[in-house]
């Protein structure tokens, strides 16, 4: 959510600018803007939606200056419109901002009282009117940010430059992801790594509550205490060539097609093959110990978590609680000594998830993460960190981070069932015999693409769309309605197939496709009962099954998706696929913009 990028170069960074913003559209966004210190003056250009509209602005009007400060913004206080689009400029300052100033109200109202005047409706420009106070009252530029940062409430990731000082830049971060990245004569400061991946691929990524002062030839970074501290320079590892889309047509296509090779990576950091072992990094807590474990993840995270409390449960024989992570706190959980609280997060910067660690470690528990960005807040935070290997994830439907997600908990409820005494050495060999095989199975898969995309003309008309699954294929029917939603804009549920008597099957007309997932196994029956309801009520069923069970069942229904055979523990790996894969050709059909869904950002660092 929101992108921020600053530059003190060498040279006019405008155009670097630019390209560091486009390496954040990933994040979301509905306005974007530049500013540089431009012969002495704040300069800037700023244009609501796409950044092709900023940079027309620029072609149009060039932007001159060696010192500049980027936005991409995701509107929270006050429209998506050019006035409330960053960067905000106040006096001699102009900043940018990802996050939200919870009290921006009360300090809004005594600037205003003291005779200050809002060029916008943003709680942003509260930052900046206070910061020019204090550099008005005669402060230095590291003085009065030292004095405002306490103020602020919420959460923040700040850019900050000053109309004066052409050679100096100022960064802080509350509970939103800011890096500093090192060059030659030149430094940075970034949302992220991918930002800045064609400038540096040195970099360090501030603590929470830290902010740094950024020269062209130096870097100091400070504490919440304003204390002098050192961060760990890293090499991130991250290239521009990773967002190239190759020669398919969007990021998310790109990714779905990516997952039997970072399924494959990622397996490869868990499993032994040769020892017939799932192994976990190390740890300073003893797993068998564990007598409870609570799940909290946002959207598709959720679901993942939800096949892995199937998992937990069946293998470990350990009780699981589920909770997505903007409830959790607030019905106040009981969380007994001895449990693990398990955090799932593609950017490992979710703030409800993020707060709801915090929570979980108040209150006594151990602390695994499953993430994608090792480096992140989450990560840095964890007892047991279990990294996902999925590469940077462009498009703001999660694809592939999910099924990397599903794999290393598919090795973690392994790994927990061998500690709990639960897991025979047999019964491991087969585990990763089943998980080894899955990458082979995603790329059986995905051979079905031209057949769904061939079904993409039967749902694209559609304004309700009901997807139905039982066991750990519910979570995927949530996944798949989830997918269809975010991108193709149609209204989409997933539910439980014995629950469609219970209320749902009011809905079924022959205007509502019904899209089943039943491959075939111990729950097929059951499942294929309940699409039959739907039938004889004129139901029109898409079966999503391997050919077994289309044979079975196919008879009636409005279209068929044939995936392979495989044995249940993967299955909601490789059933990912077809449900990703039916709502990207549907969005594609009707128009919508696939990476960059209206009103969704890829990591939401707000509450």
């Amino acid at each position: 959510m929101c992108g921020i990028i600053g530059i003190l170069g060498q040279g006019d960074v405008a155009g670097r600018l630019v390209d560091g913003l486009r390496r954040l559209e990933y994040r979301g966004y509905d306005s974007a803007g530049v500013c540089t210190i431009n012969n002495g003056a704040l300069d800037r250009r700023r244009a609501e939606g796409k950044l092709n509209n900023l940079a027309e602005k620029l072609a149009a009007n060039p932007l001159p200056g060696s010192s500049g400060i980027a936005h991409t913004r995701w509107a929270t206080h006050g429209a998506p419109t050019e006035d409330n689009a960053h960067p905000h400029v106040v006096g001699d300052v102009t900043l940018v901002h990802n996050g939200i100033i919870e009290n921006f109200k009360p300090l809004r109202d005594e600037l205003i009282a003291e005779g200050r005047h809002f060029a916008s409706q943003t709680d942003t420009e509260v930052v900046g009117h206070l910061v020019a106070r204090e550099i008005e009252r005669g402060a230095t530029p590291e003085q009065a940010v030292a004095a405002v940062l306490p103020r602020l409430h919420g959460a923040f990731a700040l850019a900050i430059m000053f109309r004066e000082y052409p050679d100096l830049l100022i960064g802080a971060r509350l509970g939103a992801p800011l890096v500093v990245g090192y060059g030659e004569g030149e430094n940075y400061l970034g949302s992220d790594a991918l930002a800045l991946a064609p400038l540096t691929q040195k970099i360090a990524y501030l603590d929470e509550g830290d902010w740094a002062v950024v020269k062209r030839d130096k870097v100091q970074i400070f504490d919440r205490d304003n204390n002098p501290v050192e961060r760990p320079v890293t090499h991130s590892g991250v290239t521009g060539a990773m967002i190239d889309k190759g020669n398919h047509r969007h990021f998310m296509q790109k990714e779905i097609y990516e997952q039997p090779v970072v399924v494959a990576q990622t397996l490869q950091s868990y499993l032994r093959p040769l020892e017939n072992q799932v192994a976990l990094p190390d740890m300073d807590f003893d797993l068998g110990e564990i007598r409870r474990v609570t799940i909290v993840a946002c959207g598709t995270s959720f679901y993942a978590g939800m096949v892995a409390k199937y998992w937990f449960e069946q293998f470990a024989r350990v009780p699981v609680d589920l909770d997505v992570a903007s409830e959790f706190r607030y019905r106040q959980p009981v969380l007994e000594p001895g449990g693990l609280a398990l955090f799932i997060s593609q950017s490992g910067e979710t703030a409800d998830t993020l707060a709801a660690l915090r929570h979980a470690r108040t209150e006594g528990q151990k602390i695994a993460v499953v993430v994608n960005v090792p480096t992140s807040s989450m990560a840095r935070e964890a007892d047991l960190l279990l990294p996902t290997h999925a590469g940077p994830e462009i498009g703001v439907a999660s694809t592939k981070a999910f099924t990397c997600q599903l794999a290393v908990l598919a090795a973690l409820a392994a790994n927990l069932a061998r500690a709990k005494g639960r897991l025979s050495a047999d019964e491991e060999r087969e585990i990763v015999s089943h998980l080894t095989e899955a990458p082979a199975a995603l790329n059986q898969a995905l051979a079905y693409d031209e057949d769904i995309l061939a079904i993409a003309p039967l749902v694209a008309p559609a304004r309700d769309v009901l997807y139905l699954g039982r066991g750990p294929d519910y979570p995927m029917a949530l996944e798949g309605a989830l997918k269809l939603k975010e991108i193709s804009y149609i209204h989409a549920e997933g539910y439980a197939a014995g629950e469609m008597k219970h209320g749902p099957i009011a809905l079924i007309d022959e205007h509502v496709p019904v899209i089943v997932l039943a491959p075939s196994g111990p729950l097929f029956e059951k499942t294929v009962s309940n699409m039959q309801e739907v039938q004889a009520r004129g139901g029109k069923v898409i079966l999503i099954s391997d050919a077994d069970g289309i044979a079975q069942a196919g008879d009636d229904v409005l279209a068929t998706i044939e995936m392979p055979v495989v044995h249940p523990l993967i299955a909601p790996l490789v059933y990912a696929v077809p449900v990703q894969l039916l709502a990207y050709h549907v969005a594609v059909l009707k128009g919508t913009d696939v990476d960059q869904p209206r009103n969704l950002a890829k990591s939401v660092t707000v509450e």
